[in-house]
């Protein structure tokens, strides 16, 4: 590690660590106004829903009255969801199983979806994972890359193709995260193969910049039509991801890290209140609009939102499953 990546490492922490972390939270919701969610007659899609963040999201969006199905690719930890639901007097969890590392996996769960015909009131776009080590897919792909982008925009194109995300009261909410500070869009990065070339937590924070980036050029794209279109980070929350892939920060942190409930509130209020945004790039974050970007640097680079999605689209239509 040079003296600059270390500066950038220093300067990072020192500033983001109290308010990304439980401090932050704590301190911010002491001056917020009472908030009783109501979903009655919702229908929610949460990928990533039976673990972390995620499995908070389900469970109290189907406490406050929403039927929601959650997604995830371990037909065991969905069959514990349920389970736990109905222990605590839960009504109202389904499942679904997908593995959204593949793309022909997502796409036979749109086919699922559209063939029951439900309309969904709120997609949460949660489904990610911080890799250590590279693995490619079985379709030729990074698979973080996939999970963490690829399969968001393939699963949300393709219900607002199917007519099952339309508004007028339609929200989706894309869990991005604070790694996403640290890097510009650059969409040759986003699927990097190469073993020698490859860096887990530097394709993570390009995949979340991708997010930031990619929610902006759906606010301009539908945002016509009804469909609400947040994205936000829910701070530093002690999930099995951090576990897993940031020993060593979890380490360090773990006593202020934020719990499930803490990392999720803001999309459960975000989808309950929907609130009105300026038309600029921005990002939630504890219940408030933050800006896109903190540092300069990020904000200079050679791609688009117009570049980013021509490169999700040919990623899909270069697979023989691709939607038309």
């Amino acid at each position: 590690m040079n003296y600059q990546q270390l500066k950038k490492i220093v300067g990072f922490y020192s500033r983001f660590t109290a308010s990304f972390t439980q401090v932050g939270y704590r301190w911010r919701r002491l001056s917020w106004p009472p908030f009783t969610p109501d979903y009655r007659g919702q229908h929610w899609l949460v990928t990533g829903g039976s673990g972390g963040i995620g499995r908070h999201i389900v469970l109290e969006a189907a406490r406050a009255g929403a039927t929601v199905t959650a997604v995830a690719r371990s037909e065991s930890k969905l069959a514990t969801l349920r389970d736990d639901a109905l222990r605590a007097g839960i009504r109202g969890v389904e499942t679904e199983c997908c593995d959204f590392t593949v793309q022909a996996d997502t796409e036979r769960l749109l086919r699922r979806l559209e063939a029951a015909g439900r309309k969904i009131d709120v997609l949460v776009n949660n489904v990610g994972v911080l890799l250590d080590d590279l693995a490619v897919t079985a379709e030729g792909r990074e698979s973080s890359f996939v999970s963490n982008l690829l399969s968001h925009y393939q699963l949300t194109e393709g219900l607002i193709r199917g007519g099952l995300l339309a508004g007028p009261k339609a929200t989706v909410i894309n869990m991005t995260s604070g790694g996403g500070y640290n890097m510009p869009l650059m969409v040759a990065m986003l699927n990097v193969t190469d073993p020698a070339k490859y860096n887990g937590v530097f394709a993570y924070g390009f995949h979340k910049r991708a997010q930031i980036v990619l929610n902006q050029y759906w606010r301009d794209t539908y945002g016509s039509r009804g469909i609400a279109f947040y994205v936000m980070h829910p701070g530093w929350a002690d999930t099995d991801g951090v576990k897993r892939s940031l020993p060593r920060f979890r380490k360090i942190l773990r006593p202020i890290l934020r719990d499930a409930a803490a990392g999720a509130d803001t999309a459960l209020w975000l989808a309950g209140t929907r609130p009105p945004q300026p038309e600029h790039e921005l990002v939630w974050f504890d219940r408030a609009i933050r800006p896109a970007h903190v540092y300069d640097r990020t904000r200079t680079t050679r791609d688009t939102p117009q570049s980013l999605v021509a490169y999700l689209d040919s990623e899909l239509a270069r697979q023989p499953t691709a939607r038309a």
